[in-house]
């Protein structure tokens, strides 16, 4: 029987490994295999000029390997053929595109550490409840507050965490959970420390 287009499955996740014939990709914490082969048509910057070398060199398309790198973030288009997952299109995405929007979360709390990696935050839930949260700092976090674009001015635009963020901070924190690592994505300096 023929594949048709309502079989194709969608899959969104981090290229954790590739070969000629497979590719693994990290999808909510969950390694999913896929075969591919020279019918799997692959989407990324740089395809089309590598499609046009191989074509000039009377070859196929290009390998996958030439234009998609592990770690990055990737959208499978497959079919399954029995127990098999065959890859019919792979495209290069952003990474905020890979994590399902249900991924995203936020959390206001008091700064008890902060890093240029990492950012410790404490505060109260709901019912009564309280929690300390750790999060990841990374050159794609984004850190807004008062003084902030003073602090980039000084420093040429470019600022780490520790310059803005201050123990004692209360802060907004709008994170992803990417594989059990609390990825932050915006934090939001909300009342700066009480001047001692």
């Amino acid at each position: 029987t023929r594949a048709t287009a309502q079989d194709t499955k969608t899959a969104r996740g981090t290229v954790s490994a590739m070969s000629g014939t497979s590719l693994t990709v990290t999808v909510a914490g969950t390694a999913m295999n896929f075969m591919v082969d020279d019918k799997t048509v692959v989407e990324a910057r740089g395809a089309g000029t590598a499609a046009n070398k191989a074509s000039a060199a009377g070859k196929a398309g290009p390998k996958l390997g030439e234009v998609v790198k592990t770690g990055q973030s990737v959208e499978v288009s497959y079919r399954e053929m029995g127990s098999a997952m065959h890859a019919t299109k792979v495209r290069a995405i952003s990474a905020s595109a890979a994590a399902p929007p249900s991924m995203a979360k936020d959390a206001t709390g008091k700064v008890t550490a902060v890093s240029a990696t990492s950012l410790t935050i404490s505060g109260s839930g709901g019912g009564g409840s309280s929690f300390t949260q750790t999060y990841v700092i990374s050159d794609k976090t984004k850190v807004v507050g008062k003084g902030a674009s003073t602090a980039t001015e000084k420093t040429g635009g470019k600022a780490v965490a520790t310059d803005l963020v201050h123990t004692g901070d209360t802060v907004h924190v709008s994170f992803s959970d990417m594989n059990g690592a609390l990825q932050a994505g915006t934090v939001t300096v909300t009342m700066k420390a009480a001047a001692k």
